[in-house]
């Protein structure tokens, strides 16, 4: 239950688990929250067991019903329970053929399917390795799958393909999760799952084989952080905690790269140097928060590099036939690891030709494994399911790859890579300054809390922000928000400006080359005539907004590639804020997960 709770950032529509006991096992779930579960099993307790499975569920097959929730029993006796992430593509035909047989079920799920399979192979194979072994290979689609048996006590067997699983390594314990948030209370001891493999584990022993039987060896590594870092640590919300940590964040993103003559040092990235200096094309692929953290990026990279970089949704990258080459390079942004989306992009970029290099904050995750290279961020985890501290450190792992690969192309470039680095190192004491005068922030939430529609203008490296902006209020508030570039206003957007409607106008810096900080305050000016409610982000002693602002909210002056990582923030502190004030749960938002393992 400690584990489930742990892990219920990635679902939260249902809950259960199955505990061995003796000779039989014993199941327990219930539709909605944890806390659901835990009320259950307070009124009816489960018999003792040192065995057992647990699953928190993201509703795909089937409605978040008890009856859907898992474990899901397989066979007549009920001696077999088994738990599932992913989609099971092909699970119709197989259904159906267990229904000619006369196998009821019980639940609308592909997962039960699997449930009733395994139990069948189970019956022939007499071993629940070997079971599970001949049933994923009849299987299609994302899985893990996880596996106890009543007359195997002592015994865990899992399956993975193209769904997050690592092990963890205790004393006398062994364990199985989709994050090593599950097991990190017991051990940072652990072990990495490689696609399509099998695993056993009991209290003293950990066996893994691959879908044909082959024995296969892990990749251990350690846990860097520990128990208290995935608690809330008497904030009020993880993402209140995760705000708070993001100097930290970026500072421990920053750490460690660079040598005594301040030149950068991607030493994890294990690429070729010159592999790198033949890139005449960089494309971002990523969903979400971290899409926009490219859009960011994009700029940075290529004012630095003068090499053409384009930003991708993941899902849409591979369907449209991208153009790419030797010379490509594919940068994939996850927070996960593990995101499907953009792990199925990374896997058609590596079938065209294309060099590829994850950035990620998760040791051990998919993506990073399937890609050529890795950078990781150092954030720590990320609770909530709205992104914070891991999209400000995502910019500034771009932002280093981007000046690691200026760096490389020598001459100036070298040179200006690290005076920016100098920059990037002040970054995180910025935010702690942004971050420590976000009182006045919070009211004007408090005071929004009823509005219907909020609106977000940006304009250069800050248009992104409009649109991450956006987002963070959409996702724990729902209330309809839309960031629009500002040079757009004109073009359609401004006939949504009515009297009091509140826009947030995050403005370039001053050194934004071609007077974009003059363009826009004519922005503020055309809306302000209209009714609008201005909500202004601009660097300290901006004087030329002030008579066209309603509210100031000022950040630390800095070069206008740096400005995003600080503009963020008082939107941040404002979404998380007016969620509260709704009486929401800014950590688990209604219909998401934390992390997207389907497509």
């Amino acid at each position: 239950m400690e584990g489930l709770a742990r892990l219920e950032y990635r679902g939260y529509d249902s809950a259960g688990i199955a505990l061995v006991c003796n000779d039989h096992v014993e199941v327990a779930k219930k539709a909605g929250k944890l806390a659901n579960l835990a009320g259950e099993l307070e009124a009816h307790p489960l018999d003792a067991s040192s065995t057992g499975i647990g699953h928190t569920r993201w509703a795909t097959h089937g409605g978040p019903t008890d009856a859907n929730a898992h474990p899901h029993r397989g066979g007549d006796s009920g001696k077999l329970a088994l738990i599932h992430n992913g989609i099971i593509e092909n699970f119709h035909p197989l259904k159906q053929e267990l229904l000619e047989q006369g196998v009821e079920f019980t639940s609308e799920t592909d997962t039960e399917v699997a449930a009733q399979l395994l139990s069948r192979a189970y019956d022939e194979a007499g071993d629940l390795t070997q079971a599970m072994i001949n049933l994923v290979n009849r299987l299609e689609g994302a899985f893990t799958l996880l596996a106890v048996d009543a007359d195997e006590p002592g015994k865990v067997v899992a399956a993975r393909r193209n769904s997050p699983l690592v092990i963890g390594l205790g004393e006398g314990e062994n364990f199985l999760g989709s994050d090593v948030a599950a097991f990190i209370g017991y051990t940072k001891d652990a072990m990495e799952v490689d696609q399509d493999q099998v695993v056993t584990i009991t209290k003293d022993s950990v066996d893994v084989v691959g879908f044909d039987g082959t024995p296969a060896q892990g990749k251990r590594f350690e846990v860097t952080w520990d128990a208290a870092q995935a608690e809330k640590g008497g904030h009020s919300s993880f993402m209140e905690k995760e705000i708070l940590e993001q100097p930290h964040a970026i500072a421990d993103t920053l750490l460690g790269r660079t040598d005594s003559d301040g030149a950068l040092i991607l030493d994890e990235l294990n690429i070729d140097p010159e592999r790198l200096k033949a890139i005449d094309k960089i494309i971002i692929v990523a969903c979400g928060t971290a899409y926009y953290s490219g859009l960011t990026a994009k700029y940075a990279i290529e004012h630095w590099t003068r090499i053409q970089t384009e930003v991708e949704l993941a899902h849409e990258f591979r369907y449209r036939d991208p153009v790419i080459g030797p010379n490509t390079l594919v940068v994939s942004m996850s927070q996960s690891g593990e995101t499907m989306d953009t792990l199925m992009a990374v896997k058609h970029a590596k079938e065209l030709g294309a060099l590829t290099i994850a950035i990620c904050n998760t040791y051990g995750a998919t993506i990073p494994r399937e890609s050529d290279g890795a950078l990781y961020t150092h954030a720590g985890p990320e609770i909530a399911v709205a992104s914070t501290k891991a999209f400000t450190s995502q910019i500034a792992a771009c932002y280093l790859l981007g000046l690691y690969l200026s760096q490389l192309r020598g001459g100036t470039y070298a040179d200006d890579a690290r005076s920016i680095m100098t920059e990037l190192s002040e970054v995180p004491a910025h935010v702690q300054t942004v971050l420590d005068g976000m009182d006045r922030v919070r009211e004007i939430a408090r005071f929004m809390a009823d509005s219907r529609s909020v609106l977000f203008l940006g304009r250069h490296v800050q248009f992104p922000i409009a649109l991450e902006g956006a987002l963070k209020l959409k996702e724990i508030a729902y209330i309809h928000a839309e960031g629009f570039a500002a040079g757009e206003l004109k073009h359609g957007p401004i006939a949504l400006i009515e009297p009091g409607q509140p826009v947030f106008i995050i403005m370039p810096s001053h050194d934004t080359p071609h007077d974009l900080h003059a363009k826009v305050v004519s922005n503020i000016q055309e809306i302000r005539a209209r009714g609008a409610r201005t909500l202004v982000i601009t660097e300290e002693g901006d004087e030329a907004v002030r008579p066209f602002a309603d509210e100031v909210i000022e950040v630390p002056k800095t070069s206008m590639m740096m400005m995003p990582m600080l503009s963020i923030i008082p939107l941040q502190v404002f979404a998380c804020e007016l969620a509260t004030a709704k009486g929401l749960d800014v950590d688990q938002p209604r219909n998401l997960a934390k992390s997207v393992t389907v497509e």
